[in-house]
């Protein structure tokens, strides 16, 4: 039994693609996940499954979720085990304790590569903001007073990749990573 994350693209955001996480988690169990949990409102789903082909459990939950509440969403699964390795590669900068930065971390859906990616974002402001990737994920922070300024904040909802990843803060990462 292999416990993973699943992350829901653009769900329960400015009054869109609404899912009650009760009814969520139904439909999870439905699908025989077992121990399901989640946290917050946003779409992060923490289950126990004896399936370990996350490509599999994408298309079950997509399915699943068009099937229960007429959304086409993308559905990224990451073990809980590779998460908290992310989190064991994680750059110094990324996710410590300074309240002026804010620190986020952007997952890549297959078959989104980080070089397909970062062609699409282009280079980041390094005043204002800085990435560093590992594996399919992007270590990304950036000022908070002047996250407008910054090259990729509204490249990541404008851009051609825009439903091909998924971001996450320190905070939620954190916490999801542990449960």
């Amino acid at each position: 039994m292999k416990r993973y994350i699943a992350l829901l693209r653009g769900i329960n955001v400015g009054g869109k693609n609404k899912i009650a996480m009760a009814e969520l988690k139904i439909g999870f169990s439905e699908l025989g996940m077992l121990e399901v949990a989640t946290h917050l409102n946003s779409g992060n789903v923490i289950f126990s499954s004896p399936d370990d082909d996350a490509h599999a459990l994408s298309n079950d939950i997509q399915f699943m979720i068009k099937d229960k509440f007429d959304l086409d969403i993308p559905v990224h699964i990451v073990s809980q085990a590779a998460l908290q390795e992310l989190l064991e590669h994680a750059p110094d900068w990324w996710g410590n304790d300074n309240k002026a930065i804010y620190d986020n971390l952007i997952f890549l859906m297959s078959p989104l590569s980080y070089e397909a990616f970062y062609h699409e974002m282009g280079s980041p402001k390094a005043e204002l903001e800085q990435v560093e990737h590992y594996k399919k994920a992007v270590f990304w922070s950036f000022s908070r007073k002047d996250y407008q300024k910054t090259n990729w904040w509204s490249k990541t909802a404008n851009s051609n990749v825009r439903n091909k990843m998924t971001i996450r803060t320190a905070n939620t990462i954190r916490k999801i990573a542990g449960m």
